[in-house]
C-alpha cells in the first residue's frame, strides 16, 4: 500500500462526493467549500446603473430613446458576459488569476478539476493570520517565469491553515486530517497526485513540505519539488533529498522502475520492522531483482537511516548525508542510473530507514 491516508476514492461517482479516507478504508463523503465566500455577491442593477439618464428625464423624446437603446444595449452585452460565465465549467468560479499561475480558492471544486483533467494538485497552505511568508513565497519562487510544461501540469489551489471540510456534515479543518500529517499544521505545499490514474497512490498525497518558521522554499528546490517523477509521498520525498544534495548527484534522472520502487519500499518496511539498517537477505533478493529487470541489468542497493525524531523531510536528507559519508553507497548514489527506485519508512523508535537500488550494468 502506499504510504499516507488517500483523499480521493478511485471509484467515488461524480457530482460533490470525493474520497477522504481514514486510515486505509476510504469512505466517500461530501467536501464543503472553504470558510470565506469565493467572490462577493454582485448586483446586476450596479452594473447596469439603474439611475443612468435619470438627470435627462425632461429631454425630447429622441434623446430618451437613444438612452433606452444604450440601457438595452448594455443589457444584452451584460447578458451575454452572464450567460457565456454560466456555461464554464462550475470550478472557474473559484479561481484568481495571478501571473502565470491560476490560483483556485475552494477545494471541493480543486479536487473535481484535476481529477477530470488528470493532474497533479498543488496546494499552498497560506498561515491564516500571518500570510506574508506565503505571500513571498508566491513572489520568490512561483514567478511567471516558471515553464509552462511545469504549470500545466498541476491543479493550482491556495488555502488557508484555517481552511475547513465538510465531514460527515461536521467542519474539520483540512491539515488536521491525517492525510496531512506531515505537514505538522504549518502553511506550506502540498500535492495530491490525481494525474497517475492506474498507479496505487493516485488519490493520496504524494509531497508534503511544511515550511519551517519564518522560510519557504526557494525557486530551485520548488521547481524540484514540480519535477519529482511519479511515486508515493515518502518515495518521491527520497527523490527530492537526493535531487537538492548540493553536488547533484545523477542517480534520479534515469527511469524510475515499479520493480525496485516495490523492492525498496519492501527493504525500508522490514528495517523499520526490525529497527535495524541493512542489506538483510541480499544475496536472495539480487537474484530475484535481477531476474525481473530488462536487458541484463544487474540490482544494487544502498542503504542508510537517520537520526531520531526526525520529520519525513530531513530524514530523507539526513540519510543522503549519511551515503555521501561513504565512498561505495556515494559512488551509487552520484552516478547516472539507467534505473531507480528509493523509498524510506520509520519505525517505532523514531528512526527512519532508507532504501536505494538501482539496475545497471555493473562497475
Amino acid at each position: 500500500m502506499p504510504s499516507g491516508i488517500p483523499l480521493f476514492q478511485r471509484s467515488c461517482p461524480s457530482g460533490n462526493l470525493l474520497g477522504l479516507g481514514t486510515g486505509h478504508q476510504v469512505r466517500a463523503m461530501r467536501l464543503g467549500a472553504m470558510k470565506t465566500p469565493l467572490v462577493p455577491p454582485f448586483s446586476l442593477g450596479h452594473f447596469l446603473g439603474t439611475d443612468f439618464g435619470a438627470s435627462h428625464r425632461g429631454e425630447n423624446s429622441n434623446w430618451r430613446m437613444l438612452l433606452m437603446m444604450a440601457r438595452v444595449a448594455g443589457w444584452l452585452c451584460l447578458t451575454v458576459a452572464v450567460l457565456g460565465a454560466l456555461t464554464t465549467s462550475s470550478t472557474e468560479a473559484s479561481q484568481v488569476h495571478e501571473g502565470s499561475v491560476h490560483w483556485m480558492t475552494n477545494y471541493r471544486d480543486a479536487m473535481r478539476a484535476a481529477r477530470e483533467q488528470q493532474k497533479m494538485l498543488f496546494i499552498l497552505f497560506s498561515d491564516s493570520e500571518n500570510p506574508q511568508v506565503a505571500e513571498v513565497y508566491e513572489e520568490k519562487s512561483l514567478a511567471p517565469e516558471l515553464s509552462q510544461e511545469l504549470i500545466d501540469r498541476y491543479v493550482w489551489l491556495k488555502v488557508g491553515t484555517d481552511a475547513t471540510i465538510d465531514v460527515e456534515g461536521q467542519p474539520q479543518r483540512l491539515l488536521a486530517h491525517a492525510a496531512f500529517a506531515e505537514m505538522q499544521n504549518r502553511e506550506g505545499i502540498a500535492v495530491v497526485d490525481l494525474e497517475n490514474t492506474q498507479a496505487k497512490h493516485y488519490g493520496y498525497v504524494v509531497s508534503q513540505f511544511p515550511f519551517k518558521r519564518g522560510t519557504y522554499y526557494g525557486r530551485t528546490k520548488t521547481e524540484v519539488i514540480l519535477s519529482l517523477p511519479p511515486g508515493s509521498l515518502t518515495q518521491r520525498t527520497m527523490v527530492f533529498a537526493v535531487r537538492i544534495h548540493p553536488e547533484g548527484p545523477q542517480s534520479t534522472f534515469g527511469e524510475p522502475n515499479n520493480v525496485l520502487l516495490a523492492e525498496a519500499e519492501a527493504q525500508s518496511r522490514y528495517q523499520a520492522q526490525i529497527g535495524v539498517q541493512g542489506h538483510h537477505s541480499w544475496e536472495s533478493r539480487f537474484h530475484r531483482i535481477n531476474a525481473r529487470l530488462p536487458g541484463g541489468l544487474r540490482s544494487q542497493e544502498v542503504v542508510a537511516e537517520s537520526w531520531p525524531g526526525k520529520t519525513l523531510v530531513d530524514a530523507c536528507i539526513d540519510c543522503v548525508d549519511s551515503w555521501r559519508q561513504s565512498s561505495g553507497h556515494w559512488g551509487a548514489v552520484r552516478r547516472r542510473q539507467p534505473l531507480f527506485g528509493f523509498d524510506i519508512k520509520r519505525g517505532r523508535n523514531g528512526i527512519w530507514y532508507a532504501t536505494g537500488i538501482f539496475g545497471n550494468r555493473g562497475s
